[in-house]
């Protein structure tokens, strides 16, 4: 708590500084959430089945944000990194502290055609499920970057206007490796990982469309069970306004094919999946649903993951929330949100079967400031 509140305090003596120095504007949010989890399935043990687990959680974010003049700005969010999305579970020791730490920063420039932006750059990836599926192909469902990774990136970033839209290119730094040369495809004299992110916006009448294409450049650990591989990913982002309702469509494909070598060296195989994940979400008022589907194969000799030559991995997830106004105004809002989460996971493969069930269902107490 100590933490927190100096960081706070940082914060404040910051946005009350001289003049001549940029004026740092505080918001954030603060959120106390109970979760209660239960699981099923046929490869769920009775222990697991018959336990509900309720959890109290709760979560703070301050974000800062500078103004430095002619399109010049800084922009930072502070929340507790070892936790997922900055949740953290009330445990044994009800007074734990919160520890703020910097999740994401970044700065640059922005005029009216063109941009760039450097640093911990944000992905939004709670809306753009590229990420999960490029990052965790065989479980990309249930935002896990924007969870489990706290949906931030290191790299840089450019956008300009291109034809009658928005072209924006991310180039992402995903590791810092100072090994030699090894027998990975792509591993090269650069040893660090790299990918790059390119991203279109453009419209049609009152249709959004936004393809997409991620391909990692350099060999990195990308794919969760694999180290050294240079997946690639495509598709795109559709959104149409139906009356008061929007609707959202996203589709993607991804694909490894390479050779590999473990951290030690030794070489493991030729990494092969692909996989794809479609999304059907709907937007009305303060309701948000969405579905998620994804259907991954890895036919890599020898998988790493779970010792099977053929895995098929099946999943579905359902979010469902209702944002109800308690309060707001000029300076802030207070709302309740009763949301929804159910997630299924089917493995079928050589040696791995996996039927399995989540139900998550909470209620969110939310302030802005």
């Amino acid at each position: 708590m100590k933490k927190m509140l100096s960081l706070a305090a940082m914060f404040a003596a910051l946005s009350y500084a001289a003049p001549a120095s940029a004026a740092l504007n505080l918001s954030g949010d603060a959120g106390v959430r109970l979760r209660n989890e239960s699981l099923s399935g046929t490869t769920v043990t009775p222990a697991q089945r018959d336990t509900n687990d309720l959890l109290w959680q709760y979560r703070v974010r301050l974000n800062a944000a500078a103004d430095l003049g002619d399109g010049y700005y800084f922009k930072a969010m502070a929340t507790q990194e070892n936790a997922g999305g900055g949740w953290v579970t009330v445990s044994a020791n009800a007074q734990a502290d919160y520890n703020l730490q910097v999740s994401n920063f970044y700065f640059g420039r922005q005029t009216a055609d063109n941009g760039y932006a450097m640093g911990r750059l944000p992905l939004n990836a709670f809306n753009n499920p590229i990420f999960d599926l490029t990052l965790v192909p065989f479980m990309p469902l249930e935002n896990p970057v924007a969870n489990a990774s706290m949906d931030r990136v290191y790299g840089l970033n450019y956008n300009t206007k291109f034809l009658s839209g928005n072209l924006r290119g991310t180039l992402v730094v995903l590791d810092n490796a100072s090994a030699n040369n090894t027998g990975a495809e792509g591993d090269g004299k650069l040893n660090d990982g790299y990918a790059i992110h390119l991203a279109y916006t453009d419209k049609i009448g009152d249709v959004t469309i936004e393809p997409q294409f991620i391909r990692a450049i350099t060999s990195g650990d990308l794919a969760g069970a694999y180290t050294n591989v240079t997946p690639w990913t495509t598709g795109a982002n559709i959104t149409v306004p139906a009356g008061d309702v929007k609707l959202g469509f996203s589709g993607f494909y991804t694909h490894a094919k390479n050779s590999t070598v473990s951290n030690v060296g030794t070489r493991v195989g030729d990494v092969n999946y692909s996989g794809y994940e479609f999304r059907v979400k709907a937007e009305y008022g303060n309701l948000l649903c969405f579905w998620d589907y994804n259907r991954t194969t890895d036919k890599t000799p020898g998988n790493v993951a779970s010792g099977a030559l053929d895995n098929k991995y099946t999943n579905n997830f359902v979010w469902a929330s209702y944002k109800i106004p308690v309060h707001k105004s000029a300076t802030g809002s207070f709302t309740i949100q009763p949301t929804l989460r159910y997630l299924t996971n089917k493995v079928e493969g050589t040696a791995t079967n996996v039927n399995k069930q989540r139900l998550r269902t909470e209620l969110w107490a939310t302030v802005t400031f």
